[in-house]
């Protein structure tokens, strides 16, 4: 019996140190998701003094690297916008190319803080990929690119084809979405990169070439421009909004992302750019003055607007006038590519592009 006892009371001991390791475990888990959840990414890019930005390299008009080793593109001055608005510095930023198959597994690995790489926000990235999307920044739609000498006038006309596009994407499951719904029997291709689409494409090894029609303009742009340059045919098949992307649980870092892209629009609104905010210092309409976080003389005083988003109270001011606005942005990358605004108007002028209140 003493012996029994003796194996009953080590085994209780037992049961309960393993049952303490546990609760501290569960504690330290608990510590580590309340870390995370309040802040971290955030916290670690104010510490490390830049936003480490994932984009790409050759995508004219949206991320191109130059070969002084800078990123020029529409994307790419977004990441700036990020930085500009945590540092009042545009340039304390990292731009990290990466490939599509890359891009989410980045975020997932901490080796960047946001992902602004024309990705399409969609329900199963938001949810399989544990991202959290930001403002909108471009709102796209897949096309479908041919060669010149192909004949086609219409998707509907490319039965039996063999499509090229890249390795998942949204727009390789529209494809297929697209084939099946017009009963075009399509042979569909996935690739890792563009680089290895436009070699097969060139070499006539696909009849089509499909992605977001922003990317088919951007990458015609690098075809001599005359009669033999690919054309793209008129359908739009999808929607693809196109927003930046930060890792899901951390909401601070989620806004600070998501209410820069909105100063852009805001901006732009207010017909603040980057050549005339001074001015707008001066300017006695209180929303403004709240915008570019302008002392507001009240019967009480002065005070400074702070959203209490953790940023400074000029955030929106620093992107502006290093940056510039939404349809600054827009204009310099962009529209030379003969991508009209649309849809990425402001709402004022038939658009979709919306700012809530800086208030």
């Amino acid at each position: 019996m003493k012996r029994t006892f003796g194996f009953l009371a080590a085994l209780i001991a037992a049961a309960l140190l393993l049952s303490a390791c546990t609760a501290t475990d569960d504690a330290e888990t608990a510590v580590e998701t309340t870390t995370a959840s309040d802040g971290s990414v955030f916290a670690s890019v104010k510490e490390a003094g830049l936003v480490r930005c994932g984009t790409r390299d050759a995508l004219v008009g949206f991320a191109v690297l130059q070969e002084d080793g800078t990123h020029v593109g529409f994307d790419s001055d977004f990441c700036r916008v990020i930085a500009a608005a945590v540092f009042g510095d545009a340039a304390a930023v990292e731009m990290v190319d990466l490939e599509t198959a890359d891009r989410f597994k980045a975020l997932q690995d901490g080796s960047i803080d946001v992902l602004v790489r024309n990705t399409t926000w969609s329900a199963s990235f938001d949810g399989k990929e544990s991202l959290t999307f930001a403002q909108i920044t471009f709102y796209d739609g897949e096309g479908m690119m041919v060669d010149s000498g192909s004949g086609y006038k219409s998707v509907s006309d490319m039965n039996d084809a063999v499509i090229c596009v890249a390795k998942g994407t949204t727009t390789e499951v529209n494809a297929a979405g697209e084939s099946t719904r017009l009963g075009l029997g399509w042979k569909i291709i996935t690739f890792e990169s563009n680089e290895l689409i436009k070699k097969a494409f060139d070499a006539g090894e696909c009849q089509g070439w499909t992605s977001d029609v922003s990317q088919l303009t951007a990458l015609r742009a690098t075809y001599p421009a005359d009669a033999n340059s690919p054309v793209i045919l008129p359908e739009v098949f999808s929607k693809e909004p196109l927003a930046p992307a930060v890792l899901d649980g951390d909401t601070q870092w989620a806004q600070v992302v998501n209410w820069a892209v909105l100063a852009t629009i805001a901006a732009e609104e207010f017909g603040i750019t980057s050549a005339n905010v001074d001015s707008f210092l001066t300017s006695e309409d209180e929303n403004i003055q709240s915008f570019l976080g302008v002392a507001i003389t009240t019967d009480s005083g002065e005070s400074i607007f702070d959203p209490g988003l953790g940023l400074p109270t000029d955030f929106a001011y620093q992107i502006v006038k290093q940056v510039g606005n939404y349809g600054e942005i827009y204009d310099r990358h962009l529209t030379p590519l003969g991508l009209e605004r649309g849809a990425n108007a402001l709402w004022l002028d038939g658009g979709l592009m919306y700012s809530p209140p800086f208030r």
